[in-house]
């Protein structure tokens, strides 16, 4: 149970007979009242309420905000991204890409309705968009993609299709060879861990998620470590990401 008194500016976190309390400026404060936060959120369907130059998308505001850092950082030729639904991650990520003068976006969806392509490839940034339409495990997307993207360029992957473990897995083994050392492939939605018993989850979400799968990948493969980005800018007292993707990032070291 949490317990939060603005009056006396205290957070109060009960488990069983155990309590602890924090003052409500201090960072173990802000880490509880973020997770109620985020669970409030899902709830409420919270991310299905953002659009980018006007393409709805699916995705926590801050997450998107942090990708943006990695990205700008990593500055990547080619950007992956499995999952495209509306396309607004998409347009994000080719909105970054004219803002930098280099990139370009590859998008992979077992299904691209017929509403969502026609929308996507109106819009202003599809010069800088590829869509592939397929299963992203299936061996013929993985050839079609691959062959895409040149020897010498830098890649960033971003995973947001299917997020049960087996398939995510599979993805961190299909596309990892293409990411570039000192870049990511990102394997979002591992928040899915937190939330059994809330709506719209599933019992098996507390090991059948995104993190689970990007755990295994890296305990067999030395060529990358789950390292979360540093912030390139912060004053502040906070230094834990309030996200979807916890456990997401994923580096090429080698």
């Amino acid at each position: 149970m949490i317990k939060i008194d603005v009056e006396k500016g205290i957070v109060v976190l009960e488990n069983g007979n155990e309590s602890e309390t924090h003052p409500i400026g201090t960072p173990e404060a802000f880490s509880i009242i973020s997770g109620a936060w985020l669970r409030s959120g899902w709830d409420n369907k919270y991310v299905y309420g953002f659009s980018w130059l006007g393409r709805p998308m699916i995705q926590l505001p801050e997450d998107m905000f942090r990708i943006q850092e990695v990205i700008y950082q990593v500055k990547p030729d080619v950007i992956i991204e499995t999952g495209v639904a509306h396309g607004g991650s998409l347009i994000f990520y080719a909105s970054l890409c004219k803002a930098m003068g280099r990139g370009r976006v590859i998008g992979i969806d077992v299904e691209i309705r017929p509403h969502n392509r026609e929308a996507i490839e109106a819009h202003e940034l599809f010069e800088y968009i590829t869509l592939v339409e397929g299963s992203s495990i299936d061996l013929e997307i993985i050839e079609k993609v691959t062959s895409k993207v040149k020897s010498d360029e830098k890649v960033l992957v971003m995973l947001d299709s299917n997020h049960t473990k087996a398939h995510v897995l599979s993805e961190l083994r299909a596309y990892s060879t293409l990411v570039s050392v000192g870049s990511y492939i990102i394997a979002a939605d591992g928040i899915m861990g937190d939330l059994v018993g809330a709506p719209r989850s599933n019992k098996d979400w507390s090991w059948n998620n995104p993190r689970a799968a990007a755990e295994v990948f890296v305990a067999s493969n030395p060529n990358f470590v789950i390292e979360e980005p540093s912030f390139p800018f912060n004053e502040g007292k906070i230094t834990e990401r309030v996200t979807y993707w916890p456990g997401a990032w994923l580096r090429r070291v080698q």
